[in-house]
């Protein structure tokens, strides 16, 4: 690769080393809420976003609780036509990313679109389309089945929409790898910024799943909280009572740029991505190997990436999923990673106030790390009332705590075994 200014070619490696990447807008929607502020006030307070799904009727299902969305109004951010054509994950796509824009104060124009690209992941895509369709199918009602069905259904469709809507006409790229997807895609950009082929990356994940479909699926699998009677506590990761997780909905997206683009426009930094890792456990289809080896392995990477060293880690936005494997294995890989200085590291799991987001998990807590490095505080794990004597770190129970915070490391895995995991710092 040529570098400007000089006479020679580069390997890929030396010239990515020269390009710095940083954080400079933020766009969320949540259970807990919709936009940064309100987002972050919910979660220093300890609040809950989960609660009695009102999207169908469950009442006849094992689990009738989800983090759904709420107060969200499409047309706030969306066009009507398009906001009729699309499906529901990516409408809460385009909202974040609209959000993200305009905070960053980044303005799209010919001279840039070129360097600006687009990563948005989805673990399930427009599944809401593809029920309603499917059932029009069978109900013998082909010729009702609507023409935007497909690019309504469709994961990387999500991407597409934001690039389409905003001319974005960089590099475009959609993670489908299932909950890690939200940080594969934010790595992928981040790589795609260091290797020089872009300046300027939107990245996240959205996720809209709320189906009858995807629940029974999920019954199936036994892998759903059935604390129905109080959705408020029904995810409490890493705490000795958890029955299993909260599906959710929401969108994150960051606005990701080139340090030196950045500065060229008097950005406001909020924090810089320094390291990324990414493995596979190949084990199991859907639960992570016992002892967390890879899950170990991916956290190695990302610090390594970052050129950091483990004892430089001030806190781990956790997995945390509150499922009895999955708590268990990333309590034993951080301790692999970290050994005995595991028992001194705060490990925040947002998933006890948001549930679980799927694809967009990982984006979300991404932007939740970001925020934690630029306000010192490390938002707590709600609803750890019982000690599990196999999951034994300090997980911030229940209570924000005001620390000062250099590094971040954000963890993310999926079924297939699939791992990822960023590390944050401050810029500076």
């Amino acid at each position: 690769m040529y570098i400007k200014g000089e006479k020679r070619f580069l390997p890929k490696k030396a010239y990515m080393k020269n390009r710095r990447v940083v954080v400079t807008g933020i766009g969320l929607l949540t259970p807990l809420a919709i936009g940064i502020e309100n987002n972050w006030n919910s979660l220093v307070a300890g609040e809950s976003g989960i609660s009695r799904i009102t999207s169908f009727d469950a009442s006849g299902d094992r689990t009738q609780i989800a983090g759904e969305v709420k107060g969200f109004d499409p047309q706030e951010f969306i066009e009507k036509k398009v906001a009729r054509r699309v499906s529901r994950f990516i409408q809460l796509a385009l909202a974040a990313a609209r959000m993200a824009l305009k905070d960053s104060g980044l303005v799209i124009s010919e001279d840039n679109a070129e360097r600006i690209g687009t990563a948005v992941a989805s673990a399930v895509g427009g599944i809401d389309s593809f029920e309603k369709n499917h059932n029009l199918v069978i109900q013998n009602k082909r010729d009702r089945v609507s023409p935007f069905f497909i690019p309504s259904y469709i994961c990387n469709l999500g991407a597409g929409e934001v690039a389409i809507a905003f001319g974005l006409k960089g590099p475009l790229m959609c993670s489908v790898t299932a909950c890690a997807a939200g940080t594969h895609s934010i790595g992928e950009a981040f790589r795609t910024i260091q290797y020089g082929d872009a300046d300027v990356m939107l990245a996240g994940g959205a996720e809209a799943q709320l189906t009858r479909t995807l629940f029974a699926g999920l019954d199936a699998l036994h892998v759903l909280s059935t604390r129905n009677h109080e959705p408020a506590k029904a995810s409490r990761p890493f705490e000795k009572n958890r029955d299993g997780f909260v599906i959710s909905e929401g969108s994150g997206i960051l606005v990701l740029e080139e340090l030196e683009f950045a500065r060229s426009r008097g950005a406001r930094i909020y924090a810089e991505i320094l390291g990324y890792g990414s493995n596979c456990d190949a084990y199991h289809i859907t639960s992570p190997h016992a002892e967390g080896t890879g899950a170990a392995g991916c956290m190695q990477k990302a610090i390594k990436d970052a050129g950091l060293t483990e004892n430089e880690i001030d806190c781990i936005n956790a997995h945390g999923t509150s499922t009895i494997s999955n708590d268990l294995t990333e309590t034993r890989a951080i301790k692999r990673v970290f050994g005995d200085r595991a028992f001194r590291i705060p490990v925040s799991a947002n998933k006890s106030m948001l549930g679980h987001l799927w694809g967009a998990a990982g984006a979300v807590e991404a932007a939740i790390s970001v925020l934690t490095l630029a306000r010192n505080v490390i938002p707590p794990t709600i609803n750890y009332e019982v000690a599990d004597p196999e999951c034994n770190l300090d997980y911030v129970p229940d209570k924000a705590r005001n620390q000062s915070v250099n590094y971040v490391l954000s963890n993310s895995f999926g079924f297939g075994g699939t791992n990822a995991c960023l590390v944050f710092g401050r810029y500076s």
